[in-house]
């Protein structure tokens, strides 16, 4: 065997050993989430006397928003909360006509009682952190609940989220975020299908768990001494949400998360747009853990936390993983035909089969509580869980780059995910602002990888060497559709 088979076997098998602990941990998450604890009614105190409820502060960070804006607005102002206990501040770093129509909006406002304060800064320092930082100077409330300018509260989220703050010790209280579009494509229903596992089965088993959570960036209530007692917001990561979450429950602030309240928001519904909210997503939890998990395991928390915090925050790292085990596994089809005596390492191949076994029971059970129906289920997830995992794998190479930024420093701004107000599939954001450009070199390169994938699919066959077939086919669907549509989406821009 020469030295470059066994590095590539000792790097494909610590890919393969760091997935299959990935895939452990989410089975663990799934188990505690059938197990959860029951949650405080979110109905108990909602009907407190007004004179009784504490000041709110509403913060509502907008950068050229310019199709959503006013369907926040609205939402907002129909809070049945008394507007005399409630702050509304804009924080509007925009630099388009979305000034222009938050002025016009708030005009429609002027004599309802509401207490509106447009905020505009002279200088996007720190983006969405520097600008809820900067804000924080001037809210008065005891509590501030935050929104991206996508997302579409209910009118009784302030009181129910509130009625879930039933100790000093809860800082934060976070809602499940639901999908105004997910019918809309192909695209935005795997999205949905994604981020529904990670509001259902995640969430609840580590908040159930007793282990770290996360605020999400939007959709959440905190308790305003809980953030400033842990430094308040920073802008040196791209997820200050995270950043802040283990800042707070690493100084004992306890999370709660309410599953069955569900505060609903746009998808992404280009390619160019998810892979920008899928870089700064990955990036940002790279550059969480570079900062906080020698902290974390330096803590006196209980070992199971750490090592749910250890993935929680490595999660992100899986995708170096997925794309090193990729274009590993060409090269394996040779050194197994080449080495037969060593048959019984390849053998530990079967750590993949039984990480897609976790993978599917955790996906399975966030799909199975839409309808609590074992046949409507299996319709639905058989084709979405394969697709999903595709493009999963298709976006791997981009990801990876994005977490090695993360893991090495480097600094790039923070990019907002465009989002245009769209529901129906018949509606369009062709030629619309804010379309991301996602022809890179890297696009060239996934048209690439899904040839190369097309030649392990080829070289499985020519060698009668089938157990890397399913994954290859996988492979070459992945990256050949995210080669497709950031093509074909970067030409309707």
């Amino acid at each position: 065997m020469s030295i470059l088979d066994a590095m590539v076997l000792v790097v494909y098998a610590c890919c393969l050993a760091f997935i299959f602990c990935y895939s452990m941990i989410q089975l663990h998450l799934t188990i505690l989430y059938w197990r959860r604890k029951n949650y405080p009614s979110t109905a108990a105190n909602t009907t407190r006397i007004d004179q009784d409820l504490p000041m709110i502060t509403v913060q509502l960070p907008v950068y050229n928003e310019r199709y959503v804006i006013a369907r926040l607005l609205d939402a907002v102002a129909a809070f049945d909360y008394p507007y005399e206990r409630l702050q509304i501040q804009i924080l509007d770093d925009s630099t388009d006509e979305t000034t222009a129509i938050i002025a016009a909006k708030l005009q429609e406002y002027t004599s309802g009682g509401i207490s509106f304060e447009h905020i505009r800064r002279p200088i996007r320092t720190g983006y969405k952190a520097g600008a809820l930082q900067d804000a924080l100077a001037t809210a008065t409330g005891e509590f501030i609940a935050i929104f991206d300018a996508d997302f579409m509260p209910a009118p009784a989220f302030l009181k129910t989220t509130l009625s879930a703050f039933t100790s000093p010790a809860i800082g934060m209280v976070q809602t499940r975020w639901g999908h105004l579009n997910a019918g809309y494509s192909l695209l935005t229903r795997l999205q949905a299908f994604g981020l529904n596992a990670h509001f259902t089965v995640e969430q609840v088993g580590r908040n159930s768990g007793g282990h770290f959570m996360n605020f999400n960036g939007t959709a959440g209530l905190w308790r305003r001494a809980c953030i400033e007692d842990t430094g308040g917001w920073q802008a040196d990561t791209l997820t200050e949400d995270l950043d802040l979450s283990y800042r707070a429950q690493l100084n004992g602030w306890k999370f709660v998360y309410l599953e069955k309240v569900e505060t609903p928001a746009e998808l992404p519904v280009d390619m160019g747009a998810l892979k920008s909210q899928q870089f700064r997503w990955t990036k940002g939890a790279a550059e969480t853990a570079r900062k906080h998990l020698a902290r974390v395991l330096r803590s006196s928390l209980p070992a199971s936390t750490k090592l749910h915090a250890l993935f929680h925050l490595l999660n992100s790292g899986v995708f170096i993983c997925v794309f090193l085990t990729a274009i590993l596994s060409v090269p394996m089809l040779y050194i197994r035909n080449k080495l037969p005596e060593l048959d019984v390492l390849f053998k530990l191949g079967i750590l993949l089969l039984l990480s897609l076994l976790a993978l599917i029971g955790f996906y399975w059970t966030a799909l199975y509580q839409q309808s609590y129906s074992v046949r409507k289920t299996m319709l639905r997830f058989i084709p979405d869980f394969f697709l999903f995992l595709a493009i999963s794998m298709g976006l791997s190479l981009h990801n990876s780059l994005a977490v090695l930024e993360g893991y090495l420093g480097r600094k790039t701004p923070f990019i907002r995910t465009p989002k245009y107000n769209l529901a129906q599939a018949k509606d369009s954001w062709r030629h619309r602002a804010y379309a991301i450009e996602s022809i890179s070199p890297l696009t060239a390169l996934e048209g690439l990888l899904a040839l190369y994938f097309v030649f392990g699919i080829w070289a499985d066959f020519r060698l009668h060497d089938l157990g890397f077939l399913p994954f290859h086919i996988l492979l070459t669907l992945g990256f050949g559709t995210v080669f497709f549509y950031s093509f074909f989406h970067s030409s309707r821009a």
